[in-house]
Formats: structure tokens, C-alpha cells, sequence
């Protein structure tokens, strides 16, 4: 149709709706269904005579609002039906255009208001979302969706979430958490940074303090939204929802808070909440002694109960890769995209240790397997009187998909599992100590893991080994570090290869360091630290194993944060240099290393002995 023709069809178009607007606002005109069906045959005869014209997707949307208008005049729900037909039509038959994204806004609200089906309104918005994300329509249909996701546990289209970049939802992911009687940590991953806030809620009658974090412009899936009933250790229940449309709330509904830190870590994002609280009493008037056929508590997994959906009122009722240096390849731990279960790791029960008894102890947190010590000697004078040091942690460092530093063929996870099994022997056999592992097996544990291991088993030192690399292969020797803000450039990339981060966070880490470590055992384990570094300097600084030493240090390790008991962290060689990495491969070497551990362990605890 030529030029007269386009105007004769945008003149009947503007006539339509000259009679549309009659219809609207004159009660005599309005009142009769049938001027409505005129008016509706109007705009189709336009539409019919010229299907993909301009003025074609115009006329589909004003046949929506048409009906539309006859469903609230007269009530005849075959109106609404072909209001919404036409609305979907616009973006059926004409995807892209400007109005599609409006008509189906339309027809998000007529299924949510009018039709009661908030499932099918949300499919309409989230079409707007993911097929118009430049339109002018988004944001109101996002806004729509946050309101859904919270009211009925709709989920939110992956393009709202996740991505920071794009002023997106940052998705919080299942909690994981470790407790026992007296402490509880708490592990929250975010798919990003995010703002959050937290407060404890005092104590109302029989309900105990209650503590929660509130995560801003955030998401949790529906199915991480129900209640999680612990009742073990110190926590009894998790509670996390979608408060409001960009909010979610975690509730941690604890037996008894004494005191919290809250603190959060980067790559990934996490917050890590601490908690210590009154421990219930025993029953037992005598725990049992362990005996080699007893299992250690493995790890546990809870699933979430999916028929108990937290609602908002739940809530409101308590007010791999890293930059590769030759000959040393290093990995960068990404954040896991696959959502983790809530994860729990039950207390082992405290023992009475009987003079004459055999030593028994579990050699490993992540294995149920125990171990009897073979010739257990007499007990130390710490021992008898129940104080000093009985129980040790050791922490075989990287694991599983983080192999750690690698160079001439060696993986550093591989060799410090190896110096903690014989070390752990060792420590029982000469010093008659419990001594447990992270690891006994090349299995990944995130850092907070490891020192929540060494928190709930009342840990009274925690050892985490390590070796060291560099990009220079004449850098050689051991280092031994402690827990501290850092001034040393050296220090801090070593923190952060050891953190798998950047020394640029590494930094802004120290500002919050400044809170947590207000309550930590520096001074203890800076004495730890000197009695060991000094013990492996006086027995290898010369032949056959001479190894250089590098200094007592300090710096931030996120493995050691938040340890409530004397922690160090040893750097035992560099696999970047040939003559340490030689060293590694020898069973004699770690004999030595071992044997030189031990004694700095049992120099520190005939100190604290001898200060009873």
C-alpha cells in the first residue's frame, strides 16, 4: 500500500482509539457490551488489513487493553482471556519491538492480580528480563520478581543474580557451620562481595540470644530458604530466608552466646562468624575411654527439609589458575559454581585420660579411623594436672584440587601430608599428646575449615604446614610465621600465595585483622613460634640437611584466623630451589624435620610447665 494508503490506515488507527477513549469515559456509551465489541472490531479490522505494518503490534495492544477494560466492566473472564492473548500476541508476532515489552509487563500483572497465579506471572516478567534487557520495562519487572521470589519462593532468572558488575543480586549460598559444646563457626559464601549487618537479639523468656546477619541487595535460591534443625553442640537451628525483595536474612537460634566475632574474607567472598557460649552440662558422670575399635564422628551432611518453607514472619519474630613462575606452578582456588549443602562437623567427645590406660587417639578429623600409641611414656606434669598441652592439631596444608606449590616434579600437598602423618606419630610416640589431622588423605579443605577443626576439638596448639616457594630458585630455607598485621612485602606474598589471593587484598585484610586479633593468642604463639623455629635452626643448619633460616615472621593467614588456642604456621623449605627440593624427596630429611618439631612442641610445653 502506497503513501495514501499508510495515511488512510494511520487515520482509522487514530479514529479507533478516538472511540476507544468514548468508551471510557461516557457511562452511556461504556455501559453496553456491545459498543465494547465494536470498538474491539475496529482495531482488528486495521490489524487484518495490514499484519506487519507499523501500526500492527500497536493495534494487538490496543485490543489488550480493550478487553482488559470489558473483564473489569463486566466480569467475563472470556474478556480477560483475550486480553491476555492479544498482550502475548505483541511479543509473539513482533519480538523486539518497543511495545512487547510493555504488553507482557501488562500481562505479568493480569495473571498475578486478577488470575491469582503468581507462578505464570513471574514466567511473563522474566521474559521482559532475559528478552528485553534494554527495555524500559526491566526495571519494574525485576522489581515484580524480588517481590515474588520473596512471597511465594519463585526463583529469580540467573541474569538478576550474581553478577555485581550489573548491579545484579549477589547470590548467598547454602551456610555451612561446625560446632561443639561450647563454640560454633559459621561459613557464609556469597557469589560476590556484599554489604551486610548483623545483630543479637537478647534473651525473651525461655527463647536464648539469637543472633542474625542481614545481607544487602541479595538473593538465597527457595531451596536453601527452610529451617535447618541442628540441636548439636552449641547450635540448634539455621534459619535463612528472603526477608524482603534484596534481602537475606540468616538467624543463627544458638543454645547460649557468650561472645561473637563476624569478620569476612575474600576470594571467594565469605562472612565467618564465631561464636562462643556456656557448654551444657554432662550427664555422664564418666566418659568412656576410646578404644581403637571406636569411630571418630565423620563428617556429616544435612539437607535442607524442603516441606518446611521459612517464611518472612519466621524471620521478623526474633525483633584454578594463578600466574606460573618456572620452575614453580602455583593454583588459584576460584569459588565453586555448584551450590554446597549445609555441612557439619560434629564434636569428638572429651576422654578422661587414665594413668596406665593406652593412649588412644584419632589420627584424623576427616578419616574415623583411631590410632593406639605403641609405648606411651609416663605422664607429664601438665598432664596430671589437667592443664597445659594434650591435644594438638596439625594441618597438612592445600589438598585435593589445590595442589599447592609444584616444582621438579614434587606437589607441596603431597609432601606436607606426608611430614604431618610422621609428625603426628612422632608427637604421640615421645610426648603421649592426641594429636589429630585436617587431612589424611589429598582431599580440599576451604582455610576456615581447617581452624573450625582445631576450635571445636579444643585444641591446645594448631600447627599448619607448609613449603614455601618463590620466583627466584636461589631463594632456599625455612620460615616460621604467626598471626599479626605485616610490614614486609615478602611476608605478605607469601600470606597470599598461601591464602590464594592477592597481595592487593591482602592489605585491605589488615584493617580488619586490627578487630579480630584484639582477643587472639599472639604473645603464645609468638613463643610457640620462636621454641620451634629455633629447635629445626639448632638441628639443620648443617650437614647433611642444611637449611637457611629465614626468621620468626608474622603476617595475616587466613588459616590461622580466629584460632582460639597458640597457632603457627611453618614454612618448611622452598620446592623452588633445587637443594631444598632435593631435600624434600628424602626420608632421612623428614625424620630430621620431624624429630626437630617435636622438640620445639616439647621445648614450649615444659615452659608453660614450668610457669604452673
Amino acid at each position: 500500500m502506497g503513501n495514501n494508503g499508510q495515511t488512510d490506515s494511520e487515520t482509522l488507527y487514530q479514529q479507533a482509539k478516538f472511540f476507544y477513549n468514548q468508551l471510557k469515559t461516557s457511562s452511556s456509551l461504556g455501559s453496553s457490551r456491545e459498543n465494547w465489541l465494536k470498538g474491539a472490531g475496529n482495531f482488528r479490522r486495521i490489524y487484518l488489513a495490514e499484519p506487519k505494518s507499523d501500526l500492527a503490534p500497536a493495534c494487538l495492544l490496543m485490543l489488550g487493553r480493550l478487553y482488559s477494560d470489558m473483564y473489569s466492566a463486566f466480569g467475563k473472564g472470556i474478556d480477560l482471556g483475550e486480553a491476555i492473548s492479544y498482550y502475548r500476541d505483541v511479543d509473539a508476532l513482533f519480538p523486539g519491538n518497543r511495545l512487547a515489552d510493555d504488553a507482557l509487563l501488562i500481562v505479568g500483572h493480569l495473571l498475578l492480580e486478577e488470575v491469582k497465579d503468581p507462578h505464570r506471572a513471574a514466567n511473563s516478567f522474566v521474559k521482559i528480563v532475559t528478552d528485553y534487557p534494554d527495555g524500559d520495562m526491566r526495571t519494574a519487572a525485576e522489581t515484580k520478581l524480588k517481590e515474588l521470589s520473596q512471597q511465594f519462593d519463585i526463583p529469580l532468572p540467573r541474569t538478576m543474580v550474581g553478577d555485581p558488575q550489573f548491579l545484579n543480586l549477589t547470590n548467598v549460598l547454602p551456610v555451612k557451620y561446625w560446632s561443639s559444646d561450647d563454640y560454633t563457626r559459621v561459613v557464609i559464601n556469597t557469589s560476590g562481595p556484599v554489604t551486610y549487618r548483623e545483630e543479637l537479639l537478647e534473651q525473651v523468656g525461655t527463647q536464648p540470644r539469637r543472633l542474625y546477619i542481614d545481607f544487602q541487595d541479595s538473593y538465597i535460591e527457595p531451596r536453601y530458604r527452610s529451617p535447618v534443625p541442628i540441636e548439636d553442640g552449641l547450635l540448634k537451628r539455621i534459619r535463612s530466608g528472603q526477608y524482603s525483595p534484596d534481602t537475606v536474612r540468616v538467624v543463627l537460634d544458638i543454645e547460649s552466646i557468650s561472645t561473637y566475632k563476624i569478620f569476612s574474607l575474600p576470594s571467594p567472598f565469605r562472612v565467618v562468624i564465631d561464636v562462643r557460649g556456656q557448654a551444657r552440662e554432662q550427664t555422664e558422670a564418666v566418659p568412656p575411654v576410646v578404644t581403637a575399635n571406636d569411630q571418630f564422628p565423620p563428617h556429616q551432611v544435612v539437607h535442607q527439609d524442603m516441606d518446611t518453607v521459612l517464611k518472612p514472619s519466621d524471620l521478623k519474630a526474633p525483633p584454578d589458575h594463578r600466574e606460573t613462575v618456572e620452575p614453580v606452578i602455583e593454583l588459584e582456588l576460584q569459588p565453586s559454581k555448584e551450590l554446597q549443602p549445609v555441612i557439619v562437623l560434629k564434636e569428638m567427645k572429651k576422654y578422661r585420660l587414665e594413668h596406665g590406660a593406652a593412649h588412644t587417639e584419632p589420627s584424623s578429623i576427616a578419616s574415623p579411623s583411631l590410632v593406639t600409641a605403641s609405648t606411651p611414656g609416663p605422664l607429664s606434669l601438665a598432664q596430671q594436672l589437667g592443664l597445659g598441652v594434650k591435644r594438638i592439631v596439625l594441618d597438612p596444608g592445600h589438598g585435593g584440587k589445590d595442589p599447592g606449590a609444584i616444582a621438579f616434579g614434587l606437589k607441596e600437598k603431597d609432601i606436607v601430608l606426608k611430614v604431618a602423618k610422621q609428625l603426628a606419630e612422632v608427637l604421640r610416640r615421645d610426648l603421649g599428646l592426641t594429636v589429630l589431622l585436617t587431612r589424611e588423605s589429598d582431599v580440599y579443605l576451604p582455610l576456615e575449615e581447617r581452624t573450625a577443626i582445631a576450635n571445636t576439638h579444643d585444641a591446645d596448639l594448631f600447627i599448619s604446614l607448609h613449603i614455601n616457594a618463590h620466583p627466584s630458585p636461589q631463594i632456599r630455607g625455612f620460615e616460621t610465621y604467626f598471626l599479626n598485621l605485616s610490614t614486609s612485602d615478602e611476608a605478605m606474598r607469601v600470606a597470599a600465595r598461601e591464602n590464594a589471593t592477592s597481595t592487593h587484598q591482602m592489605s585491605d585484610l589488615q584493617d580488619i585483622l586490627q578487630d579480630i586479633m584484639r582477643n587472639s593468642k599472639i604473645n603464645e604463639s609468638s613463643r610457640l613460634a620462636r621454641l620451634v623455629h629455633q629447635s629445626i635452626g639448632s638441628a639443620l643448619s648443617a650437614s647433611p640437611f642444611p637449611l637457611k633460616d629465614m626468621g620468626v615472621k608474622q603476617a595475616p593467614f587466613y588459616v590461622l584466623i580466629g584460632a582460639e588456642m597458640p597457632a603457627i604456621l611453618l614454612e618448611m623449605a622452598f620446592i623452588s630451589n633445587p637443594d631444598d627440593a632435593q631435600f624434600l624427596t628424602k626420608d632421612a630429611f623428614i625424620n630430621h624435620l620431624t624429630g626437630t618439631i617435636s622438640s620445639g612442641i616439647q621445648a614450649y610445653i615444659s615452659t608453660n610447665t614450668a610457669q604452673l
